[in-house]
């Protein structure tokens, strides 16, 4: 099978006037890069047709396109974060795995704890500058990289299940080490989305708040909105994350957030998950966010959003 093409570096920590500059090359190469994904989940098709045992890891390598590298800006924005390891016994492989996470606190003790599930293909340094951005809204920040990714160490290759098991030993080590007494968060972006609203799914009342950025309610849903998503390829799908059937058992309040100009899950996915979710609840909709700049473009309305819903206050200038 044809590898599959990296999509183009996150553009959420260009400057605005880089963005618009590259916004037509940009987007022309979101659509190139969507036609390829349904090509690569045609001809999955039709080796599961054929008996291919490749099925999936095909699938696998294709959802999460995993990385030990990171882009520059990423690089810049993690200095100064702390190296945190998390090993646990996997239920999954019965292996052992070792988790390489990025850990920036907050000056108070009694801040808000932050859990950060990244997308797919960079490491969790390519996520720094969203983490930072989320620290100053007074969240101390764990950003994880799963299996496969970076440094942590494990599985050859990620996967749903595991994903899950690894977010749930990073929760794990959040409430025994890292802030036991603090307020828990979950937020996840684009595919960390699912990931994490398995996670607050499981944990339930430990979470305080879900938070979810320009993600789906499910993976065939998403492949629905591709040129070929008529073909009814669902149940060759090995990897599904069902987000939407799993957000009812969410029972603190969530956040959907999702960008007007997301050229890669579409914005009527976004707020099919958040109609999924339980109330309290508010979708927030950044006009002119892309799948990468949300975050940055709408930072304010992100900030009014986490104080009303979840009673986090801003950081104070200097800490």
């Amino acid at each position: 099978m044809r590898s599959m093409p990296a999509p183009p570096s996150p553009a959420d920590d260009a400057s605005p006037a880089h963005a618009r500059a590259d916004a037509p090359r940009t987007r022309h190469t979101w659509r190139r890069w969507r036609h390829q994904l349904t090509a690569v989940v045609v001809a999955g098709a039709a080796l599961a047709a054929s008996g291919c045992a490749l099925l999936d890891a095909k699938q696998r390598e294709w959802v999460f396109q995993p990385s030990q590298r990171t882009w520059s800006a990423g690089l810049a924005a993690a200095e100064g974060m702390q190296d945190v390891w998390i090993e646990f016994d996997s239920r999954i492989t019965g292996e052992r795995a070792r988790l390489h996470a990025l850990w920036l606190p907050q000056v108070r003790a009694d801040a808000p704890v932050l859990l950060y599930l990244h997308g797919a293909r960079w490491d969790v340094r390519g996520s720094a500058p969203r983490m930072r951005r989320l620290h100053e809204l007074g969240f101390a920040v764990l950003g994880v990289d799963y299996r496969g990714f970076g440094r942590s160490l494990g599985s050859e290759l990620p996967g749903e299940d595991l994903a899950y098991e690894d977010a749930r030993a990073a929760w794990d080590w959040l409430k025994r080490e890292g802030a036991p007494r603090a307020r828990r968060f979950v937020f996840g972006h684009s595919l960390g989305g699912a990931i994490a609203t398995d996670l607050a799914a499981q944990v339930q009342d430990e979470a305080a708040g879900l938070i979810v950025e320009g993600s789906f309610t499910s993976l065939r849903d998403l492949l629905a909105t591709f040129k070929w998503g008529w073909l009814p390829l669902g149940p060759l799908l090995t990897q599904r994350f069902e987000a939407a059937e799993r957000m009812p058992r969410v029972r603190a309040p969530v956040l959907v957030v999702h960008g007007s100009e997301d050229r890669l899950v579409p914005p009527e996915i976004g707020r099919a998950l958040y109609d999924s979710a339980r109330e309290p609840k508010r979708f927030l909709l950044v006009q002119g966010g892309s799948h990468h700049s949300t975050n940055w473009v709408g930072l304010e309305q992100y900030r009014v959003a986490v104080r009303e819903l979840f009673g986090v206050e801003a950081a104070a200038r200097g800490e």
